[in-house]
Order: structure tokens, then sequence, then C-alpha cells
């Protein structure tokens, strides 16, 4: 019983395998997520809901059936081990965000309605690698935003402070307290009025200019750079731990470079087609140490075969002396009509 079932099931992982894993099934779904992301955004519009506002919503039906059926696509993937399809994250997340608005609390809920069907756009991550490797490097950069964000809160304290007790009389309305200062000093990370408010420091006080300065190169120039490093460094992690995955499961790597072979593994074929036609080569022939060159004139006699010379041998040691003599004439006779 247990080979009956199992044989259609192994049957049905193999072929919505193949689909799941075809490149233009993953094009289909990030097509389907673009739609849903259209229809979401036309919804904003009045005068469109008034004229489309059936047609949007067959789109949306269309949509949730897309999404139902690719979903039962990858359960269908692992068909002979169920519990797969739960360990990949991305499949837990369509399964919520497919499955929520189906519940009876969530569908009368209309904003949480519109947030779930808004966090299908997220589903576009898992279709391509290089948009998953984005979000791999954010989720690495996680631990060292947060010292990022430390070290930055303690500068703008500090300048916060410096700037209440330069400016606080002055401009109460950007330094009357500390946590106006530090808003204000956030504001100007960007560099947006830096000029007017140097300005303005500069009237109230000379020690402006070191202040705005000091606090550019410190808050705008290195923390700035500070942030682009950990997240480039983040990201370039998150590409290397892609390729070693996509390595492993026997996936192309996406670059042009990197799905050709390296150096090593070209030379490594070489030598192995090599040692292989080494092998099938017949064995050599043992050659004798080299003969010096005749001189000219000299009579050279063709090498006489082996078992030619047995049988002269054994012919000169059975015939007679006479006999032997005429052979030998014979021999030379045959030698000059030949030459």
């Amino acid at each position: 019983m247990t080979r009956t079932v199992r044989g259609p099931l192994r049957r049905l992982a193999v072929r919505c395998e193949a689909v799941v894993g075809a490149p233009w099934f993953n094009l289909a779904s990030f097509a389907v997520v673009i739609v849903n992301a259209v229809a979401l955004g036309l919804e904003t519009y009045g005068n469109v809901v008034a004229t489309v506002g059936i047609g949007l919503r067959a789109v949306e039906y269309v949509c949730i059936a897309l999404f139902v059926l690719e979903l039962l696509m990858r359960f269908g993937a692992h068909a002979t081990a169920p519990a797969g399809f739960f360990r990949d994250r991305w499949n837990v997340f369509d399964l919520v965000i497919v499955a929520a608005p189906l519940l009876p609390g969530v569908r009368e809920n209309v904003t949480l309605l519109r947030l779930l069907r808004l966090a299908r756009i997220v589903r576009a991550f898992r279709l391509f690698p290089s948009l998953r490797v984005i979000l791999v490097g954010i989720r690495r950069s996680l631990p060292g935003l947060a010292s990022f964000l430390l070290v930055t809160a303690l500068l703008l304290y500090g300048y916060a402070m410096l700037g209440w007790m330069l400016f606080g009389a002055a401009y109460p309305e950007e330094y009357g307290t500390v946590g106006q200062a530090m808003l204000t000093l956030f504001l100007l990370l960007s560099l947006d009025g830096i000029t007017d408010t140097l300005q303005a420091g500069r009237d109230v006080t000379g020690w402006a200019v070191l202040y705005y300065v000091s606090y550019m190169v410190a808050a705008c120039y290195l923390l700035t750079n500070l942030l682009v490093g950990l997240v480039l460094t983040a990201l370039q992690e998150a590409h290397q731990d892609e390729q070693v995955a996509a390595q492993r499961a026997g996936r192309p790597t996406g670059g042009h470079a990197e799905d050709e072979p390296s150096v090593r593994e070209q030379l490594a074929r070489v030598q192995a087609i090599i040692t292989d036609l080494e092998r099938r080569l017949p064995e050599p022939v043992p050659v004798g140490p080299p003969t010096a060159a005749p001189e000219v004139g000299t009579l050279v006699l063709p090498p006489v075969p082996r078992r030619a010379r047995e049988t002269d041998i054994a012919g000169t040691a059975s015939a007679p002396p006479g006999s032997v003599r005429d052979q030998r004439r014979a021999r030379t006779r045959n030698r000059r009509k030949r030459r």
C-alpha cells in the first residue's frame, strides 16, 4: 500500500519541481505580483474605482487564484516530504499572506486586508537572487546598524548640548531644549539649509563656524561613510553566501564570469583527458642504443627477422659445410638483385 501511494506522490513531486524550477515560473509569479501592486495602486484613485472598480476587483481575485495555484505547486514539489515545504521561510510567508485574507476575522478588517495585500509585493524578493541578496544584506547589517545608531545618538546629544548653550537664547524654537536641538541637528545631516543656519549662527557667536564645521565633518561625512561601508560589507557577504548556496544546489550564480569554470577546473579536465589518452596508448617498443651512421660505399644489409636468424642458425648447425656456403652465396645474389 505504501509503495502504491508513494509512486504517484514521487511522480507528482518530480513534475511540480520541474515546473517550479523553470525560469518562466519565477517570471510569471513576478508578473502577477506587479499586476497586483498596480491594481492596488489604482484603487487609491476615486475616479478610477468609479469607472473600472469591478475590473480591479476581478483582477484581485485572479491574482489571489494564481497565488494559491503557485503555493499549491510549491507544496506539490515537496509531496514526498511535506515537512520540507515548511523549512523554507519564504513558503511560510507566502502561506500566511495568501491564507490570512481568507480568515473571517481578517476579511472584515479593511486596513489589515490592505496591509496584507501590500505585503504581497515583498514576495518579489524570493523570485530573484539579486533581490534576495539585498534583503539578506539588510538583515546582516542590522547588528552593525544598532551600534551605528548608538554612536549617532551620542554624537547628536553632545552637539545638541553645545548648541543649546550657544544658541538656546537666540533661537529657542530650534535650540530651546536638548530634544529640539537634536531634531535640528538630525535634519542638518542632509546638509539642507546649512548655509543659512551657519550665517544665522555667526550673527550670535563667533564659535558658530567651528561648531557647524566640526559637526559636518563628524556627522555628515564620517558617519555617512561609515554607514555606507557597513551596508556594502553586509551586501558583499550576502552575495558570497548566495554564490556558495547556488554552487551547492547546482544552480548558476548569475554572473557571466562566474558561469564559466575556473582555470583550475579547466586544467584538471585537460589533465584527466591526457591521462585517459596515455592509458589507451599501446606499450612503447624498446629501442636499442643508437648506432653510428654507415660510411659511404659500405654495404648495408637489411635487418634479418629473429625467426629467420634462428632458422639460419639451426640450418647452419645441421647442414654440411658445402651447402652452407651455397646458401650464403644465394642469399648474397638475392640481396644484390633487390638493390
